[in-house]
């Protein structure tokens, strides 16, 4: 265990990204833990205000990443100011994720169905961070050989058709296959190679004349969420909590 630590852990300096993970993750799960207390009316817990205005956890967690992100730029790869400023970005980026669907709608949506994306983005955070740790790069630099790494030319193809797969799936209307197709290139192939989405810009776009690839996109997409969206809903409302169905959320105006 101790060979393994050091040689995938300490000598890569890894070690503040897995302490930044970890913190990112507990802090996430306290966090929802606390909220879910709150919402039940339990525990000593509270909403904090200042003056009558609600103080959303994403304020402090905003103040946290910027502190632990200009401190890990300042003070290098290594040392106990790495490690600290990588648990204090992680604790900041949970508490803001934790609130990503606030920022996104501009409104209080933290336990309406808007709601579950802080959740579903917090889980691929989480999940990319992970791939990271574990030795994969972005865009299958990491499948090269030596000899291949020392050619620009065919570190910047190798990019240049994993960025582009992951644009395609993108635009076919498959987020998380291109979101992971960054890190594990295969995913992003295979979702590029499938039918899109029907409400996708590349469906609505190149669809349009196709009667008989609209009507296959609309069935693989019924059939697909008919599978996952239950089981996906169930694990969202077993980590973050299940949304209050009868919270109507005013139309933000701007």
């Amino acid at each position: 265990m101790g060979t393994w630590w050091e040689r995938n852990i300490i000598e890569p300096g890894k070690l503040p990204l897995l302490l930044a993970l970890t913190a990112f993750v507990v802090t996430f799960l306290v966090t929802r833990l606390i909220t879910r207390l709150i919402r039940a009316g339990r525990g000593p817990f509270g909403n904090v205000r200042a003056g009558g205005l609600h103080i959303h956890h994403v304020v402090p967690g905003i103040v946290l990443t910027l502190i632990g992100g200009f401190c890990a730029v300042a003070g290098g790869q290594r040392g106990f100011g790495s490690a600290l400023a990588a648990v204090v970005f992680g604790i900041g980026a949970g508490l803001v994720l934790d609130e990503f669907a606030l920022i996104l709608h501009l409104d209080d949506v933290y336990w309406s169905e808007e709601g579950r994306k802080s959740v579903e983005v917090v889980v691929l955070t989480a999940a990319l961070v992970g791939l990271l740790l574990l030795g994969y790069s972005p865009f299958g630099v990491d499948g090269l050989s030596e000899q291949e790494l020392q050619s620009r030319g065919t570190v910047a193809v190798t990019i240049a058709v994993n960025f582009l797969f992951s644009l395609v799936c993108l635009a076919k209307g498959k987020a998380r296959l291109a979101i992971f197709g960054v890190v594990i290139p295969f995913l992003a192939w295979f979702g590029a190679i499938r039918l899109a989405r029907p409400t996708s810009p590349w469906a609505k776009r190149l669809y349009g004349r196709r009667p008989r690839a609209r009507a296959r996109a609309r069935l693989r997409a019924y059939h697909h969420d008919r599978r996952w969206a239950g089981p996906s809903r169930r694990l969202q409302d077993w980590i973050g909590g299940t949304p209050d169905p009868e919270l109507v959320r005013a139309p933000v105006r701007r």
